[in-house]
């Protein structure tokens, strides 16, 4: 359970619609769920305890919190911390699932396997490896619901003369500009600001290629003193071209009809509403992040709607780009996201920049995995017997067979949606007369799992009065299995001591989770045959036959299984050595990073050395942590 909830009831906009009284938003979104949302903002902020985890210098005004939006924003409010300036980049709603590429290291003790330091593997492709960023699929209703609560939680941190930036696709953008007239106030709209980007075209058949997002610019007080600086661009060579110089070389151009010089701005002209910012493939910046934003992007907003000294926040933080541009302006940083992998590239980005400071995890009950959607898929392979049955609506994990009861639908809390973690009345009430009313005929059983329950005897009388069905509810708490989701991986090492320092030495590595799905992999793609392994332009499989001709009489390209070698150190990817304490907060003395080419990043410098299989240090190593490929960390004690 939250330790307390934080107020946060937003003031009624003057003129809008709010979640108790819709008219014009009711019938344009539909709202299926509105009234629980009402009820939950009124409850406020659910506070739960942060545990810090690590400290990276000395300034812990900078912060990195593992978590969800609402959470944050209670510690936040809390704590009597407002921030100046908003950027978030929300789920798009897009039904697209987000994945990355995991690539194997350059093995240091084996010759042979400098030849697999350029394999990877695709998650687009492989969606069964547990490395998925976030499921950005959502029915319609429950995502603008779900956004309603963050942005009235984001504003309630937001000082009085702040600006929030809104960065969103063409799937949902429109329908959450409406909640944000409704929190912010139509007349807040600063700017309605389009990103146009440069893709690959493809093959685009009876519509025009998409290459833009929307980016809604909403003051918090239009009427008060938020900050404005203007940006300026250089002029297009057109213009310049087609204007006249004087003698000192300044560029002027005299109107039809007057005899009077007009003179260009030589810093450049005003930007407008529309940004041509790409982030290429082919810049340092990539970070093969899925969703990672240029820095550009971030560096004009950062520079227009904030001043050096002030707080910029990212409450759906990604690669950290906010963090790290706010950093390169002097700007105070916090990131917020749900996903380790958010957190690890964040912080290995921040330690790179130069950055100072902590790094916190919301205590929420919830031991998450990597992510939350890679939580839910592993939950469903813990809880025996659970299986898919069509029969039931979505709402359903799954249903168990038993030879008392029969079929036995369960429900496990959705950990994509903090509102779902207490079981409460509302939540119950929903369940009882909503979704077990819709239940097969013969079901005599449901199990809820909870994170945390408000009232069990309470909830229990309430079934008892209101369940108009004859079907028995029977509670389990999910922290019984979540305990089991985070399995450490085994790392095997020698430390020896010489004269002024000490070396850790590898000698093997081994990740049951990682070798099971690389095996399933490499399965799926002998299963499927290599036709993503053609070798050129011009092959084309023939269905008849089990060889491919590319024109020119060559034969595909065989399949070659990903292998892991015996010891298995391709399989690591960072390694941090704690010599200043055994069980406090973790404090990186010393780490090493290993590129997707091998190549070392010593605590936070980029070098053009290939790992030797070593870790050295002046200090004695108390702690040591080792982060896998995949972004699971294992601490082990060196004494």
């Amino acid at each position: 359970m939250p330790i307390k909830y934080i107020p946060y009831f937003p003031d009624t906009v003057d003129g809008q619609a709010i979640l108790n009284n819709f008219v014009r938003t009711q019938r344009a979104l539909r709202y299926r769920d509105n009234g629980r949302v009402y009820e939950r903002i009124k409850r406020g902020l659910p506070f739960y305890e942060l545990e810090k985890v690590e400290s990276v210098g000395n300034n812990p005004e900078n912060l990195v919190i593992r978590g969800e939006c609402l959470s944050a924003c209670a510690y936040l409010k809390d704590n009597g911390i407002s921030v100046d300036l908003v950027y978030i980049d929300p789920p798009f709603a897009s039904g697209a699932d987000y994945a990355k590429k995991v690539y194997l290291r350059r093995n240091p003790k084996i010759a042979e396997a400098i030849a697999k330091a350029e394999e990877d593997l695709d998650f687009e492709e492989l969606r069964a490896f547990e490395e998925k960023m976030y499921g950005d699929i959502w029915n319609k209703e429950d995502y603008l619901n779900w956004m309603y609560e963050n942005l009235t939680a984001i504003k309630s941190v937001m000082s009085e003369n702040a600006c929030i930036y809104v960065h969103l696709g063409y799937h949902i953008g429109h329908y959450v500009k409406v909640l944000l007239d409704e929190i912010f106030g139509q007349e807040s709209l600063i700017n309605d600001i389009i990103q146009h980007y440069e893709t690959s075209s493809g093959a685009v058949k009876k519509k025009f290629i998409k290459n833009h997002d929307y980016i809604f610019f909403y003051a918090k007080n239009k009427d008060g003193e938020y900050v404005f600086n203007p940006i300026k661009e250089p002029w297009p060579e057109t213009t310049l071209k087609k204007w006249q110089k004087d003698e000192q070389g300044k560029i002027y151009r005299v109107q039809h009809g007057f005899d009077k010089r007009y003179y260009i701005d030589p810093e450049g002209k005003l930007a407008d509403d529309v940004w041509d910012i790409t982030l290429s493939s082919r810049t340092e910046e990539r970070l093969d992040y899925a969703t990672q934003k240029p820095e550009s992007l971030l560096e004009r907003i950062i520079k227009t709607s904030s001043n050096e000294g002030m707080i910029v926040a990212d409450f759906f933080g990604g690669s950290g780009v906010t963090a790290k541009v706010a950093h390169d302006l002097n700007r105070k940083f916090i990131h917020c996201d749900v996903g380790i992998n958010s957190i690890q590239t964040t912080r290995d980005r921040l330690v790179a920049a130069g950055a100072e400071f902590d790094i916190y995890d919301i205590q929420d009950g919830v031991s998450l995995f990597r992510n939350p959607i890679q939580t839910m898929d592993k939950l469903r392979t813990l809880i025996t017997g659970l299986k898919k049955e069509e029969s039931l609506d979505s709402f359903w994990a799954g249903a168990l067979s038993d030879s008392k009861f029969g079929l036995v639908p369960v429900y496990i809390p959705n950990l994509l949606d903090h509102n779902t973690k207490v079981l409460d009345i509302p939540l119950i009430n929903h369940i009882i007369n909503e979704k077990m009313s819709d239940l097969p005929d013969g079901v005599k059983k449901v199990i809820v799992y909870f994170v945390d329950i408000e009232d069990e005897v309470e909830l229990n009388s309430f079934i008892k009065e209101y369940n108009a069905t004859e079907i028995d509810v029977e509670f389990k708490d999910l922290k019984t299995i979540l305990d089991e989701v985070v399995i450490n991986d085994i790392v095997q090492y020698a430390v020896n001591k010489t004269t002024d320092e000490y070396e850790i030495v590898f000698q093997s590595f081994a990740s049951d989770r990682l070798i099971q799905k690389i095996d399933a992999y490499n399965q799926k793609k002998m299963l499927n045959g290599t036709k993503n392994d053609l070798l050129e332009n011009g092959e084309a499989e023939d269905e008849n036959s089990e060889t491919i001709s590319n024109g020119n009489g060559k034969a595909k390209k065989e399949f070659q299984p990903i292998e892991i070698s015996e010891n298995g150190l391709e399989l690591i990817e960072f390694i941090s050595l704690n010599c200043s304490n055994k069980t406090d907060v973790w404090k990186s003395d010393t780490e090493l990073k290993i590129d997707k080419n091998g190549f070392v990043i010593r605590d936070g410098k980029k070098t053009k050395e290939f790992w030797n299989s070593k870790i050295v240090t002046k200090k004695k190593p108390l702690r040591m942590k080792v982060r896998n490929i995949a972004g699971d960390e294992t601490i082990v004690g060196l004494e």
